[in-house]
């Protein structure tokens, strides 16, 4: 079919969309930024400035348990201080940037100084940074360095050249957003088609082995310091009494996919255990096409009892390679008769 698409018209529509999706962007983001400086003006008025104070730290606590079971995510007691924190640097409310995001403010709240934090915004909203973008200049010192550079516009382009710049279509990929509008973190922004089937597949292998696993979460999501991590899978074992945390990767396995899971199994051990859990376990899967590995991250305080007790129910690192590759066969399979059929 001939290609009867004038370019100049195509090119005017191009125009009002990426308008239309800048003004959604900036809109959520203004709007988001707003509630939340709010919010953390009401706290500061009730606290009375006092951040420390013993009524202080319980109506966080409460503030934090109550709004998450009314809005779900996003309103831990780390997240309440962050608003706190927001209004105290920022109380001149007609001063925000709409242009800015959550997360831009998150990161500038970081940089001591006023003067570079003025900067930062002034930089960020000129310029239209991405919060990479920021972030990225924060960690490397921008503003001291241009200041003592002779060549300042080297060093801006820099800028641009590092890290991609700001597009409306992070909108649906920030998981604040997400939460301020009540929306789940859909699995399809993080996994390809094929890691989708594989983690199906073994979610249900898991639960169907039944040796004592609950199913806990799915693309369970970790943050540290606006940097976001996704767990594939959560179970709890009760038998073991402890979570079990599944990763999958379908390149080669790295050094650093063990690392993340040995954070992860950290992050568990110091934030998610009660009372009577033993400490977490992590299953690192790697479902390459010529191998499959199966690596286990045990605790550091790991004892000869509970190891011995673990093997007893949980699938072995052989079992686990068969069923990968079994079901990547299986995969590959069903998808050369679709592409015979087409």
């Amino acid at each position: 079919m001939p290609n009867i698409i004038d370019p100049a018209i195509y090119a005017k529509i191009r125009v009002i969309l990426e308008t239309a999706r800048a003004k959604a962007y900036s809109a959520v983001n203004s709007v988001m930024v707003e509630a939340y400086w709010s919010i953390g003006k009401i706290i500061v008025d009730k606290q009375g400035g006092q951040e420390r104070a013993e009524y202080g730290t319980g109506l966080l606590e409460q503030l934090s348990a109550k709004l998450t079971q009314d809005y779900g995510k996003g309103f831990t007691v780390a997240n309440l201080k962050n608003m706190r924190q927001f209004y105290l640097l920022f109380q001149n409310r007609y001063a925000l940037r709409s242009d800015l995001s959550w997360t831009h403010y998150r990161l500038i709240m970081r940089v001591e100084n006023q003067t570079a934090r003025d900067f930062y915004l002034d930089e960020c909203e000129k310029s239209r940074w991405s919060t990479r973008q920021l972030e990225r200049q924060i960690n490397s010192f921008y503003y001291e360095r241009l200041l003592k550079s002779r060549n300042k516009k080297a060093v801006a382009a820099e800028v641009f050249d590092k890290e991609p710049g700001i597009s409306p279509v992070d909108i649906i990929k920030d998981p604040y957003v997400l939460e301020f509008l009540g929306l789940s973190h859909d699995q399809k922004f993080f996994e390809s088609d094929l890691e989708n089937a594989l983690i199906t597949h073994l979610q249900k292998f898991l639960l169907e082995l039944g040796r004592g696993f609950t199913f806990e979460a799915r693309q369970k999501r970790i943050s540290f310091d606006d940097e976001h991590f996704y767990i594939d899978l959560v179970f709890y074992n009760y038998i073991l009494k402890c979570f079990v945390l599944i990763d999958l990767k379908t390149g080669k396995l790295t050094h650093q996919d063990l690392g993340q899971m040995q954070m992860y199994v950290h992050y568990y051990t110091r934030e998610l255990m009660n009372e009577g859990d033993n400490p977490p376990i992590g299953i690192v899967l790697c479902a390459d096409k010529n191998e499959s590995v199966v690596k286990y991250t045990l605790p550091e305080d790991d004892k000869q009892v509970f190891t011995s007790k673990y093997k007893l129910y949980l699938p072995t690192e052989e079992e686990l390679k068969r069923e990968l590759q079994r079901e990547r066969q299986l995969l590959d399979q069903e998808k050369a008769l679709r592409k015979s059929k087409n």
